[in-house]
C-alpha cells in the first residue's frame, strides 16, 4: 500500500508556484480578510516558502541517505543511541505542527553510520505530511532495512498542536510512540537498557 501511495505521489503532476500562491490568497479570502490588503499582500509568496521548508524530505531519498556506511568498528557490538532529537512535523490531518523529541538506537551488526545521518533521517520523514505512528514506523524501518542491524529501536514523545491548540484544546499533553525491531524486541534487558540510556523512563 505505501509503495502505491509513492508511486501515484510521483507520477501527479505538481502545481505551479504560481498556483500555490493563488491557493493560499484563496484561503485569505476564505477567512472573510482582504489578501490585498497591505498586510497580507506578500502573505501568498511567504507561506509558499515556508512550506517548501516544512515539506523539503519529499525531495530527499531516505535510503540513499543511509548507504554510506563504515566497516571499521574496531569490533564494536554494542548499542548506538542518539537521543534528544529535535523533531518538528506537520500533522496531516490538520497541517499543524507536531513538535517534540526522537531517540534511535541500533545494535551494529559488521556496519555503522555517521550519527548526523540519523539525525538527518528524522527530519527527512519529520519534512513530511505525517502520523506520529507512521512516522515512527518510516524510522525504524529504513533503519533496520539499509543498515541490517540486530535490533532497531525508536521512541517518538512528541505535542500536537492540532490537540493543543484546537479541538479539545488539552495543552501539555505529549503524545509516545515506539518501534522495537529484532533484539529489542524480543529482549527485555536490552530494552530497558535502551530507555535507560535514552533517558526516557516509565515508557
Amino acid at each position: 500500500m505505501d509503495a502505491l501511495i509513492e508511486t501515484s505521489r510521483k507520477v501527479r503532476a505538481r502545481p505551479t508556484r504560481a498556483q500555490a500562491e493563488e491557493a493560499v490568497r484563496t484561503l485569505l479570502a476564505w477567512t472573510g480578510d482582504d489578501p490585498d490588503r497591505e498586510g497580507l499582500v506578500g502573505t501568498p509568496d511567504r507561506v509558499v516558502r515556508a512550506y517548501e521548508e516544512f515539506f523539503e524530505g519529499y525531495q530527499d531519498d531516505p535510503v540513499a541517505l543511509l548507504e554510506r556506511t563504515f566497516e571499521e568498528t574496531g569490533n564494536y557490538n554494542e548499542m548506538v543511541v542518539l537521543r534528544d532529537i529535535r523533531l518538528e512535523s506537520h500533522c496531516e490531518h490538520h497541517i499543524i505542527p507536531l513538535i517534540g523529541k526522537a531517540h534511535v538506537a541500533y545494535l551494529p551488526d559488521r556496519r555503522v553510520v555517521g550519527i548526523s545521518k540519523l539525525a538527518r533521517l528524522v527530519d527527512v520523514f519529520a519534512h513530511r505530511l505525517q502520523i506520529q505512528e507512521k512516522l515512527t514506523a518510516q524510522i525504524a524501518d529504513t533503519i533496520q532495512s539499509v543498515l541490517q542491524p540486530r535490533g532497531v529501536a525508536v521512541v517518538i514523545d512528541a505535542a500536537h498542536q492540532c490537540m493543543t491548540t484546537r479541538g479539545v484544546h488539552k495543552p501539555g499533553v505529549s503524545m509516545v510512540t515506539s518501534r522495537l525491531l529484532g533484539e529489542f524486541e524480543t529482549s527485555e534487558s536490552l530494552r530497558r537498557q535502551f530507555f535507560a540510556m535514552a533517558g526516557i523512563g516509565g515508557v
